[in-house]
């Protein structure tokens, strides 16, 4: 009963606020849209040393599979790491996720040093216990070298309005 409570708004990491959101579009379709929580100091420069969530609303249909294998092609963008690794996190990327309808919420929560875990509903569907797999996924969207650096603006916007030119 308390999950089916949980409102959108809640806060999926204590003393997070929503630092900002935005949409993924993929040749004017909406994909997909990303919220991100951080806490009071939060340093987009040094993202994957402080705890974050970010959750992300389906609008399209995707496989568990499609999107460990299009993940791992963007965490390449974000860092190197051996063919092994690759190979290792796609399987637990997969194992860890559920496929995703539109309209499904899935929530991942950094936790540095540690890892991954995915929830959604208020669940946990799955974890990735690896400090690096968790540092390179979440830099899918916080990294310079994201792929989509204007979706990166939009969810770091009120990390640079608090004291910063």
């Amino acid at each position: 009963m308390a999950q089916a409570a949980e409102s959108a708004t809640a806060t999926p990491l204590s003393g997070a606020r929503l630092a900002g959101q935005g949409v993924l579009r993929f040749l004017g379709f909406e994909i997909y849209r990303a919220r991100l929580w951080v806490q009071p100091g939060f340093d987009a420069d040094n993202y994957g040393a402080q705890p974050l969530a970010l959750e992300l609303t389906y609008h399209r249909d995707f496989t568990a599979e499609a999107i460990a294998k299009r993940s791992l092609e963007e965490m390449r963008r974000v860092g190197s790491f051996t063919p092994q690794q690759g190979t290792r996190w796609q399987q637990a990327l997969q194992a860890a996720l559920p496929g995703v309808k539109s309209g499904d919420r899935l929530l991942g929560i950094h936790q540095p040093g540690v890892g991954a875990v995915f929830k959604m509903a208020g669940r946990v569907v799955g974890e990735v216990p690896d400090a690096e797999f968790s540092r390179l996924f979440f830099g899918i969207w916080l990294s310079p070298q994201t792929s989509e650096p204007g979706l990166r603006q939009e969810l770091l916007a009120a990390t640079r309005t608090a004291g910063q030119p």
